[in-house]
């Protein structure tokens, strides 16, 4: 593999700015500060950079986070913390959200490098379920069980939403479980039957729950019982 290439796969860095850093110095390879790019290296290969003896992580990650509120799901952005400053992982920018949840929501947050994973969660065509723990500014009337199980439309939706399962909790608590994942699903649908969303929490995705023992803002890798799930 070229020595290039190898830096960008254990980090972080661009093509373009691995070459560049290669040609400064910075790498050392065997004991030996190697400064071409294209240097071919083995698997006995020892590759040094910033002090760092780098590895390639061996297969896809996964991972479950207790999103708290005030991240946005996203791998940059300029106004809000991003839920990757949660993460502790080398080359991070090849992680990616599955699914994401908006700045104010907490819970069951995914995290992988594997797309064809997160495709088989977030494809309509699979029909994945999610459960939130939803609280309302208003009490919550019985009749919203079957009106949310017949579907509802959501302002500027020509279609229905899919059948959701609705579960009253208490006056001004539910938990629902939606099958699709329209923009603002949650909030619009208790819109839709002139309530107000003012606390919302997922809580589990497919049959995959949070784990109870985690922390808002607290993450572990899946076991592979989980990640056979979906």
């Amino acid at each position: 593999m070229r020595l290039d290439k190898f830096l960008c796969d254990c980090s972080d860095l661009t093509r373009s700015l691995a070459g560049k850093l290669i040609r400064q110095g910075e790498v050392v390879v065997d004991g030996i500060v190697v400064k071409q790019p294209a240097f071919h290296i083995n698997e006995q290969s020892q590759v040094e950079f910033d002090g760092v003896l780098l590895t390639l992580s061996q297969g896809n990650r996964y991972f479950m986070l207790h999103k708290p509120e005030g991240y946005v799901c996203s791998n940059e952005d300029p106004d809000h913390a991003t839920v990757f400053q949660l993460l502790d992982e080398p080359a991070m920018g090849k992680l990616h959200v599955v699914g994401r949840l908006d700045l104010d929501t907490t819970g069951l947050v995914l995290v992988t490098d594997d797309g064809q994973w997160s495709h088989r969660i977030t494809s309509p065509r699979h029909e994945c379920a999610k459960t939130y723990r939803v609280w309302l500014a208003d009490p919550v009337h019985s009749d919203a069980i079957s009106l949310f199980a017949d579907g509802v439309f959501l302002r500027n939706e020509t279609d229905k939403t899919r059948p959701a399962q609705l579960e009253l909790l208490g006056e001004c608590e539910a938990r629902l479980t939606i099958h699709e994942g329209k923009y603002h699903q949650v909030k619009r649908m208790f819109a839709s039957i002139g309530n107000k969303v003012v606390g919302l929490h997922r809580e589990q995705i497919g049959t995959l729950a949070l784990d109870e023992t985690l922390a808002p803002g607290e993450y572990r890798e899946l076991t592979a019982e989980e990640i056979a799930l979906f």
